[in-house]
């Protein structure tokens, strides 16, 4: 694995130890940013379960301001950590350790606003639309907000939810991903 492109391209990442995390293969993180941009002018990203960190770090490589990345796994936060390392920006990233469904009523306290989520959760515990419909209904999603989910093909999310539109969804294999666009208007 390794940081596909921006300020820190061509930097090597490594992945959590064990099979209790899944890490985004580098044509996918590839892929995933050319739906979106492929480059981003500041704002602040959400990475709610990071694994190893590569797609929030990929993120502020290609121009997000700052990042926070959220996993309950210590292995997971100790990679995190390391792959940070990499960036020699630290400043840039936050990284939390903790259940997701915790961390967002922390960060909803806080008041804290994204402009870019990442979604790819454990298959087995996906709560997706009930995670963005949190992040919606506590003003954690300015509006225009992207939100890309990466999902197994048993997902089958919407096309259309709330405030959330999908804007583009592509196959991988047994990967899914889809980009949804947050209009609050």
């Amino acid at each position: 694995m390794r940081i596909v492109a921006g300020d820190f391209g061509g930097r090597p990442l490594g992945a959590v130890p064990g099979t209790l995390t899944r890490p985004t293969t580098d044509k996918v993180k590839e892929a995933m940013f050319s739906m979106i941009g492929p480059y981003f002018n500041g704002g602040q990203a959400l990475d709610l379960f990071a694994g190893s960190g590569g797609l929030a770090i990929e993120a502020v490589s290609r121009g997000i301001e700052h990042a926070v990345l959220v996993d309950h796994q210590y292995a997971a936060i100790k990679t995190i950590k390391a792959n940070i390392a990499v960036t020699k920006a630290p400043e840039q990233f936050q990284v939390i350790k903790g259940e997701a469904d915790g961390v967002l009523k922390r960060l909803a306290a806080e008041h804290m606003q994204f402009t870019l989520i990442l979604l790819d959760p454990p298959y087995a515990k996906q709560k997706i639309m009930a995670n963005l419909q949190f992040m919606a209904d506590n003003d954690m999603l300015l509006n225009g907000a992207t939100i890309i989910a990466e999902t197994d093909q048993d997902a089958q999310l919407p096309e259309q939810f709330g405030n959330f539109t999908q804007t583009h969804h592509k196959d991988y294999g047994i990967t899914d991903v889809m980009v949804y666009q947050y209009n609050n208007q």
